[in-house]
């Protein structure tokens, strides 16, 4: 499906909290869906917004590799995914996290790509020179190796923070946190925002206003 960028521009100005209440005024999914676990935090939330298509990859660092994938291949494979794109890496060693896949060279060499960030359970590394780039990282922590870090496969479905992820699915994500968006309502996700934060902002109004009630909280709450 494809999104226009004016659509995606009007994505990028809503918070990833504001996005997901607007979300909920669709019943497409249950509440406690279509976002991932605290675990994976945001390492950079002075960056901003992002807002992407998945590309899914696979990974392990603990053993050294014996038929590790292609990078060459993934990189082919990331290039057939619209932009703007978002790395979604599932670190495959129990535990994750032996080894960094993301670094200053592979944040480099993606950004090239028409990625603008990564996500994964596992953990990123080289944090000053990959905020010099822009580029984002969503992980559950960060280690200084990438250890026998090696690609397993590209495309295959994720999990990562608790949630399956495909490549192409449509990410928001902030200093909150990671949040899918279903396509088929991306964009009427702006004006869905605008009526949930009039409502807030109705509630907030009438908290500090002199003349506060509980009767007229109760109304405009239910309302």
């Amino acid at each position: 499906m494809h999104i226009l960028k004016e659509t995606l521009e009007a994505l990028r100005n809503l918070s990833t909290p504001t996005v997901s209440n607007a979300i909920e005024l669709f019943n497409l999914r249950p509440r406690n869906e279509g976002y991932l676990s605290p675990e994976i935090r945001c390492v950079f939330p002075e960056l901003g917004v992002m807002v992407g298509h998945a590309v899914t990859l696979r990974f392990a660092a603990e053993q050294p590799a014996t038929r590790p994938g292609s990078r060459y291949e993934s990189w082919k494979y990331i290039l057939e995914t619209p932009e703007p794109r978002v790395l979604v890496l599932q670190d495959l060693d129990q535990p994750p996290g032996a080894g960094a896949y993301l670094g200053e060279v592979m944040a480099t060499i993606h950004r090239r790509l028409g990625c603008i960030g990564g996500v994964t359970n596992g953990c990123v590394r080289d944090l000053d020179e990959v905020r010099a780039l822009g580029f984002h990282f969503f992980a559950a922590g960060v280690c200084v190796s990438h250890a026998y870090v090696h690609l397993v496969d590209v495309g295959t479905p994720v999990k990562v923070g608790g949630t399956m992820i495909h490549t192409g699915d449509l990410l928001h994500a902030d200093k909150h946190g990671v949040l899918l968006v279903p396509e088929q309502i991306a964009d009427k996700i702006p004006e869905a925002a605008a009526q949930v934060a009039e409502r807030e902002q109705r509630l907030i109004a009438h908290c500090k206003s002199p003349e506060f009630s509980l009767g007229e909280l109760k109304r405009l709450y239910e309302a």
